[in-house]
């Protein structure tokens, strides 16, 4: 539902504002479960709004699942189950690997393809998160303004300079300034970052990764000949930095060339750096003179507050490498993404023009008439309310349904949980049992080097939770539960 009820001083609609305001007095337990809040009218005379724009705000709040309604009793803060127990870390080997994930990843990606199945594991949004009228329009806007569009050969390296000013000015809202002339376009993030990897490193090479480590990384690092390493990373704030400084202090050191991570809600795990630590990471990768690949493609999609600065915002000497794109975030069919090069834009493009080319004109044109209007911001706006209020949905129904002692990630971005099961349940194992009952899902071993996190998997909550949802994760959670081993039984006690 869309209102329209006024703006504040920073242009967040009236209703926004408040409802954000009552959010923060719920998260912060200055409202506590089962309290009454303020009635429609009190909360208008509050807050000096109208009658229409509080009822508004309690409607976004109860959509989000913060409050609930009580007939002919008004609104109350709603019952919270105590918050579920993150994932456990892991004991990783400190040894360089190749990942060896391609063969499985073909196999899954031609299991998701299965038809009617569960929309649980690929990370993709729901199409109808995204502003598709209105990117028509742009489009068909862009093609009569210049016809030549689809008739000349793309030239430009760099890609649309009209695209990547509007990047750079997006950035810049955030805090971090971008020089337009230096991005470079590319078809989409995976080609940005095997770009990046690409430039920087050589076959036997060493990279370190945080883990767990979204399986892209993995897979172009395999294609490459590239060995990598594991550092823990913590569901909350992300990389280790500690365990980083150990082991470039060590011999197995000396042969990292670069650190990948996503430091903006990481997929799987949901984690983002604070600020300190992202300073600290660059400061560190600067005393060791490794690069710093950074994965920002979920930047843009934070529950709450501020988005989050990259780590690139501390870069002061070209060593941070940001890639991004618009896949999860705007227009995933127009397959674009961009890199910041750094002091490596010349090795980029060259790189660029000898494995792609220059990338098709007539979408990053789409994409720069559509961020040019401003409607950007208001269009993440709504993606970012649905896919909070998906992803704890999608949260509450794993832990209504998987097996008592199922742990699982609380992020507050992007649409991806990360779920880990009792030990002894192989999620790679049980993944062709899942896929004939109808189910997808990612398993944990993909996404560490190592083998790692049998007893894990990733969900994906970009899709609404409907009946069919709550249906596919109750069977999933059968499926995990008939794989435990029963309990033994005590022996009767014996009577004297």
């Amino acid at each position: 539902m869309q209102y329209s009820y006024g703006m504040d001083d920073s242009g967040t609609p009236l209703y926004l504002a408040v409802a954000q305001d009552m959010a923060a007095l719920i998260h912060s337990g200055a409202l506590k479960p089962m309290e009454r809040v303020p009635s429609v009218r009190l909360l208008a005379r509050q807050r000096r709004v109208s009658i229409t724009t509080a009822v508004a705000s309690l409607r976004e709040l109860e959509q989000r699942g913060l409050i609930e309604a009580r007939p002919k009793s008004g609104y109350f803060v709603a019952r919270r189950r105590p918050a579920p127990e993150p994932p456990a870390q892991v004991e990783l080997p400190r040894r360089a690997r190749l990942a060896g994930t391609q063969a499985i990843l073909k196999r899954l990606a031609d299991a998701s393809l299965t038809p009617g199945i569960a929309r649980l594991g690929q990370a993709l949004p729901d199409p109808a998160l995204f502003p598709e009228a209105a990117l028509r329009a742009c489009l068909a806007r862009v093609a009569r303004r210049d016809p030549t569009l689809l008739g000349e050969y793309p030239v430009r390296m760099g890609g649309s300079l009209a695209l990547r000013e509007q990047i750079a000015r997006h950035y810049a809202h955030v805090g971090l300034a971008l020089p337009a002339e230096e991005l470079i376009i590319t078809n989409g993030c995976m080609e940005a970052l095997t770009l990046a990897m690409r430039v920087v490193t050589a076959p036997g090479d060493t990279i370190v990764v945080e883990s767990p480590s979204y399986f892209g990384m993995l897979q172009i690092a395999e294609s490459l000949g590239v060995k990598v390493i594991e550092i823990p990373s913590h569901p909350r704030d992300g990389l280790h930095i500690q365990a980083l400084r150990e082991l470039l202090s060590g011999k197995a050191g000396r042969d990292v060339r670069a650190v990948a991570i996503t430091a903006n809600f990481s997929n799987p795990n949901g984690s983002c750096m604070p600020v300190a630590r992202k300073r600290e990471l660059v400061k560190l990768c600067g005393e060791f003179d490794v690069v710093l690949i950074e994965d920002d493609v979920y930047g843009d999609l934070q529950f709450d507050g501020a988005r989050p600065l990259p780590c690139k915002a501390f870069d002061r000497d070209g060593r941070v490498l940001l890639c991004s794109s618009f896949s999860k975030s705007l227009a995933p069919g127009a397959r674009l993404g961009f890199i910041v090069p750094g002091r490596y834009r010349d090795m980029l493009r060259a790189a660029k023009h000898m494995i792609s080319g220059a990338t098709p004109l007539l979408q990053q044109e789409m994409l720069a008439d559509f961020l040019q209007s401003g409607r950007y911001e208001r269009h993440l706006r709504r993606m970012r309310r649905a896919l909070s209020q998906q992803v704890m949905q999608l949260s509450q129904c794993v832990q209504d349904a998987f097996p008592e002692g199922t742990r699982l990630t609380q992020p507050e971005g992007g649409f991806v949980l990360w779920v880990e099961l009792p030990s002894g349940i192989d999620t790679l194992a049980l993944h062709e049992d899942a896929v004939r009952l109808g189910l997808d899902y990612v398993p944990g071993a993909l996404f560490s080097a190592s083998g790692r996190y049998a007893n894990c998997l990733r969900l994906n909550a970009g899709y609404a939770v409907t009946p069919a949802t709550e249906t596919a994760i109750r069977r999933l959670g059968q499926l995990f539960q008939s794989r435990l081993a029963p309990a033994p039984r005590r022996a009767p006690e014996r009577t004297r």
